[in-house]
């Protein structure tokens, strides 16, 4: 039988095996930017359970399902290391607080698993994980069905997800024109077999590499296709709000997303025991708001108006009257701080200068982190608590953060508000908007319309050869990136600046501003600052700052 010390020794056997095989994992990657490490985000967020189950012994199979699910959400890295922890979360949820592992609890915990994941995310994509795990699921229920034991009903979980894995190529094209399956998948199905492993020969995988440590020069993971496809936005308001459940009323959450789907889009529902936490697009909050209170009382209930236009209200950073805090070292565990002001922000970020920058601009913690460095759940918690400030807008300024900061929202003693910046640029302008005299659900409004118009682009170098999205790519080659999407290779730093503004500018344009990197010399710098001021100079203000960013030789906004 399937005790809690076995589950304990399959989970840290899976993470051993996913650490063996992370380079593998990584270099599935199908994005050409160095930025996409899939396998080193996976590993990083199941190595932060392996330390808390290696204290165990003796415990229920349902307490060490809850304490692996509980250290996976504090420490998930980007949307990899997120799902994963969901899927866990629902695995925990499944078996519960029984004693052993069973068939029976093996397939609920993979459908509570899989559940959970395809809840969280915004637009599910087919041929990614999710698909993987679902897959995975059905296999194990049918083989429960069949009356099949503890490792068959597993067995049956590894024979679909290795299925659905070969299959990912089929159902996205980026993925069979790069000849390789998803990234995220296939991590899944390492973490399965490292768990079988035990299960079945009562072996565990030993770990062939040190643990991935979060250095600046680890990179964050794959832009693996779940939830990474975006609509346009075709609703008015945003609403967001959290439901206290009433332990008296017997719904499901899964009932209140149907219905939200019925009214809107983006449509994101998390749930525990507790609380169920609302996010979507849709013309009628009101009626979101009257379905939701039939699950229980509501709390921190933000709505925008996504089409309203604001006028954006600049503060000069100089006068800015907020002192910030000395940056947080994430690295030491660090109390709740007294909470002495209203407000306060905490940015994610890597570079000096651009630290700094934030710092100027009134952000009292920095968390280290963003391209090539994913901070986690609990790096960005440990900010957050250190904020002196009731409630904390927290800006990740990259897309892949984005839902590691949100699980924060319901296990922070401060109101968390998350603004979706997903760029540098956009968490400036964010902050600049920002304005004392409103309130916070008017400066959150506000912040993100003010990100929202904010052209972004990046000069960074291709990881690897590709063939992506229409571009021959070699590796080493100049990589410019309009708003996230890859626009041209240049061999020339300066040429590619010039080319990539020329595509970002319109004549509405007024001010361009330039961070350059750790890898760009101050006398490089000031070339393309002289190249540029003559090419522009006469159409936008330019402004060239030392962000001290690695990876990104050049980012930059227009305005």
């Amino acid at each position: 039988m399937i005790n809690g010390n076995t589950l304990r020794d399959a989970i840290i056997s899976a993470a051993n095996n996913l650490s063996n095989y992370r380079k593998q994992v990584d270099d599935l990657n199908i994005f050409p930017v160095p930025d996409g490490d899939t396998g080193t985000n996976m590993s990083m967020t199941i190595a932060n359970s392996v330390r808390e189950l290696e204290k165990l012994e003796g415990a229920t199979a349902g307490k060490v399902a809850s304490v692996n699910a509980s250290a996976l959400l504090r420490g998930a890295r980007g949307n990899s290391g997120v799902i994963t922890s969901l899927l866990f979360r629902g695995f925990a949820k499944g078996i519960g607080d029984d004693e052993f592992v069973t068939a029976e609890n093996i397939a609920k915990a993979f459908e509570q698993g899989v559940e959970a994941a395809y809840k969280a995310v915004m637009k599910p994509t087919e041929g990614t994980i999710l698909t993987v795990a679902r897959i995975a699921s059905e296999k194990a229920t049918a083989k429960y069905n069949e009356g099949g034991d503890e490792l068959a009903v597993f067995a049956a979980a590894i024979e679909g997800a290795e299925e659905a894995l070969a299959q990912t190529p089929e159902l996205l094209p980026v993925l069979k024109k790069a000849g390789v399956v998803d990234a995220g998948g296939k991590g899944f199905v390492l973490i399965l077999e490292g768990m079988m492993s035990v299960f079945k020969d009562g072996v565990m995988i030993a770990s062939k590499n040190a643990a991935p440590e979060a250095s600046a020069e680890e990179e964050e993971e794959s832009r693996n296709a779940a939830g990474e496809f975006e609509t346009e936005i075709t609703f008015t308001y945003c609403t967001e709000f959290i439901v206290n459940r009433d332990s008296e009323i017997k719904k499901e959450p899964s009932e209140l997303r149907a219905y939200l789907e019925t009214i809107g889009d983006c449509v994101v529902v998390v749930d525990d025991d507790e609380i169920i936490k609302v996010h979507v697009h849709t013309d009628h909050p009101g009626n979101a708001i009257e379905n939701a209170l039939t699950f229980g009382s509501l709390v921190h209930l933000k709505i925008e108006n996504m089409r309203d236009q604001h006028e954006r209200a600049k503060h000069d950073a100089q006068n800015a009257s907020k002192k910030p805090t000395k940056s947080a070292d994430l690295n030491e565990t660090i109390k709740p701080a007294e909470i002495t002001k209203p407000v306060g922000f905490v940015s994610v970020c890597a570079g000096d200068g651009i630290a700094a920058l934030f710092n100027d601009l009134g952000v009292d913690t920095i968390v280290s982190g963003g391209q090539t460095m994913n901070p986690s759940t609990d790096d960005i918690l440990k900010a957050v608590e250190a904020t002196p400030a009731e409630t904390v807008f927290v800006l990740p300024n990259n897309k892949n953060i984005i839902m590691a900061a949100e699980q924060t929202i319901p296990i922070s003693t401060r109101k968390v508000i998350v603004l979706h910046t997903r760029t540098i640029p956009q968490g400036i302008s964010a902050m600049l908007s920002y304005d004392e005299s409103a309130d916070c659900d008017a400066n959150a409004i506000d912040m993100m319309k003010a990100a929202e118009k904010i052209g972004t682009g990046q000069i960074t170098f291709a990881a690897r050869d590709s063939d992506f999205d229409g571009h021959k790519i070699k590796k080493g080659e100049l990589l410019a990136l309009n708003n996230g999407k890859v626009s041209f290779t240049e061999t020339d730093l300066e040429k590619a600046a010039t080319k990539l503004i020329k595509q970002m500018i319109n004549k509405d344009s007024e001010f361009i501003t330039v961070l350059y990197g750790e890898d760009v010399t101050e006398e490089s710098a000031a070339a393309i600052e002289a190249a540029l001021n003559a090419k522009f100079g006469d159409r936008c203000e330019i402004t060239f700052i030392n962000g001290g960013q690695p990876v990104y030789y050049l980012i930059i906004s227009v305005e």
